[in-house]
């Protein structure tokens, strides 16, 4: 059989990622902050853009990119001949004015600061900072004099060598043969730095952290030193009769040495470093006027985009500048009409799916978790036309204020557990039984995964242990044995 080269035909269908599409599925799941930054980012770029207090009507913006994309070099001339007759337009005379010129001549006109601004204090100078672990004990090294010249340089190694905690991650033989220091130097530079403020930094372990704080205190209770000293793995555990009976003690005062023990601080750097905390900014807010829900997107510090309207008019009347600067004014006027659309687009659907949301949690919003209902991402797409994917992107690192408190997007969105006669119930609503039923236990008598599972079948729930304990472990809270209290 010959083997030949052939040609064919064929038509086919095939979904392309257009930029345009790729840039409106990126604005769907991006957070009110992060498209408040990409607008920024945007202004800066595109010069066709420009920030307004109203936006400009698209369909009339787009039919004037449109009819200079189509038209030919006979109709441009003709407009530049119409142009030339007529009277210049406010938009061309501030175009053709000379700014430097009118600054010279208007010198109390002034773009600059103000005279008064040149005695006020910088932004950069009013910031502050946390103090770190690192800083604060620095600080303490340079006002003691209980150092020699040496100590102090090993000191300096030592505190490098602290991690977040405030624990010395390495050895003196290790810091020694780093720095070529004396061993004793090292471990005598160790001691002294131990005794700085907060007690327990420096420590090598837990056990000699909370040595450290008893010696600082003052605590010479010797059931404390024991059960730090040789019980702390039964102490973690709880295990109070276990620990009496080896020192040979009563439960009572096992468990309040534990109380003493318990009020140290076990990890000495929490105080210092780590971020500043990142405060929530609800995307959406639902309020209740009445009767019914009402949605107000959240749109503060959004700014309100609109075309520039000497390039609008440029492109109008067919300017005759070269055609590269027509191209890239028309290239830059469609990105910035399409980012605008993308915007309202966003909007609107982050507003139907909230809408739905509303229409299947109503009874949520108006008394609370325990009546929160199983919905999955489907349902919300079916009731507003739009893919799973749509939705998905939209309930994406977006939070809502509701009368109930502010709750991410997906929050809504759980599985369901079944009743034994009734409709099923949102795990998030069995998440929140189970905090209460243990909030209101005994301590001293802590409830088992199988007692709460029992508790919640008698509450026509049907769930297994072994999911009371997923849950459990979900919402943070520990096992009935490192729960329970003496005394």
């Amino acid at each position: 059989m010959a083997i030949e080269i052939k040609q064919q035909l064929r038509l086919s269908q095939q979904l392309v990622m257009t930029p345009q599409l790729q840039q409106a599925i990126k604005l769907l799941q991006l957070s009110r902050l992060e498209l408040v930054n990409l607008v920024q980012q945007e202004l800066q770029e595109n010069p066709i853009l420009e920030e307004g207090l109203e936006t400009e009507d698209l369909p009339s913006a787009t039919t004037e990119v449109q009819t200079e994309t189509e038209a030919q070099e006979p109709h441009v001339a003709e407009a530049n001949e119409v142009a030339a007759q007529r009277e210049p337009t406010d938009a061309e005379k501030i175009a053709d004015l000379d700014w430097q010129s009118y600054i010279d001549a208007n010198p109390q006109t002034s773009f600059g600061e103000r005279p008064e601004d040149d005695e006020r204090r910088s932004l950069e100078s009013t910031l502050t900072r946390r103090p770190a672990l690192a800083d604060h004990l620095e600080w303490q090294l340079q006002l003691s004099s209980a150092f020699s010249a040496e100590e102090r340089a090993a000191a300096a190694y030592i505190i490098g060598n602290l991690d977040d905690d405030g624990y010395f991650q390495s050895t003196p033989e290790d810091v020694a043969q780093q720095s070529g220091m004396p061993v004793e130097l090292i471990a005598a530079a160790l001691a002294k730095v131990q005794a700085f403020d907060p007690a327990g930094v420096a420590a090598r372990d837990l056990r000699e952290c909370l040595q450290l704080q008893l010696q600082l205190l003052g605590i010479d209770d010797p059931v404390v030193r024991k059960l730090v000293d040789d019980h702390l793995p039964g102490l973690q555990k709880r295990d109070f009769r276990g620990i009496a009976r080896a020192l040979g003690l009563t439960i009572e005062e096992v468990a309040a040495a534990g109380r003493v023990i318990a009020r140290l601080e076990p990890r000495p750097g929490r105080a210092f470093g780590g971020e500043d905390p990142v405060y929530i900014t609800p995307d959406i807010f639902v309020y209740k006027i009445a009767d019914d829900f009402h949605i107000l997107l959240n749109e503060d510090g959004l700014p309100k985009l609109r075309i520039n309207n000497l390039y609008r008019e440029v492109l109008a009347r067919g300017s005759g500048a070269a055609k590269d600067t027509r191209d890239y004014v028309q290239e830059k006027v469609r990105s910035a009409l399409w980012l605008i659309k993308s915007i309202h687009q966003r909007q609107r659907t982050i507003y139907k799916v909230m809408q739905s949301i509303i229409k299947y949690q109503r009874d949520f919003f108006e008394r609370g978790i325990n009546h929160l209902k199983p919905l999955n991402l489907r349902d919300v797409a079916d009731d507003i036309e739009m893919h799973e994917s749509t939705v998905s992107r939209v309930t994406t690192n977006k939070y809502v204020h509701t009368p109930q408190g502010i709750f991410e997007l997906k929050y809504f969105f759980n599985s369901s557990i079944s009743r034994f006669d009734g409709e099923a119930i949102a795990s998030e609503s069995v998440k929140e039984r189970i905090r209460r039923i243990i909030s209101a236990e005994d301590p001293r008598r802590p409830l088992s995964d199988q007692r709460i599972a029992e508790m919640l079948k008698a509450a026509n729930i049907d769930i297994a242990r072994r999911t009371v304990t997923k849950y459990r472990e979900a919402i943070h809270i520990l096992s009935s044995t490192q729960r329970r209290e003496v005394g």
